[in-house]
């Protein structure tokens, strides 16, 4: 399955407590030729109650792809990525960290935990916009994706 052929805007759950990288991950996106629809959360408690539906986000869609910083307030990206990994229901979900860190110990233990992809944010603004359309058409329009039969 490929968004292409799926007819809807693809789904992405954006994990990341920095406003900043958050307005830069929503312009990239809405620049981009594929239809989509981004939901934002601060933290990693949030972003696990998003993806359980839980509480304020019952009504939540289930994400096409998980765009998950590593540094989190509340719950760390490496706890939230190990949840995932080890929820039946969650764990086909492609997960992309998308972080400043470049600790080999994280990308490692990233890696460890089964992500899909370890990505290392730029500083440049204009590489930054560059490497999130380009998660978004390598995930949405090259790889093929299991269709949801745990839900």
């Amino acid at each position: 399955m490929t968004m292409e052929t799926v007819g809807r805007p693809a789904e992405f759950l954006l994990v990341e407590d920095n406003p900043g990288d958050v307005r830069l991950t929503q312009e990239a996106l809405y620049e981009s030729k594929v239809r989509n629809n981004l939901n934002i959360v601060g933290d990693g408690q949030e972003a696990l109650a998003f993806l359980r539906r839980e509480g304020k986000y019952a009504d939540a869609p289930r994400p096409d792809v998980i765009l998950l910083d590593l540094n989190l307030p509340k719950k760390d990206g490496r706890e939230v990525l190990a949840e995932i990994k080890a929820d039946p229901s969650l764990k086909r979900i492609p997960v992309v960290v998308i972080t400043s860190s470049e600790a080999e110990q994280d990308i490692i233990k990233s890696y460890d935990l089964h992500v899909n992809c370890y990505v290392s944010k730029p500083m440049d603004l204009d590489q930054f916009v560059r490497v999130v359309q380009s998660i978004e058409t390598f995930w949405l329009t090259i790889v093929k994706l299991p269709s949801e039969v745990d839900d």
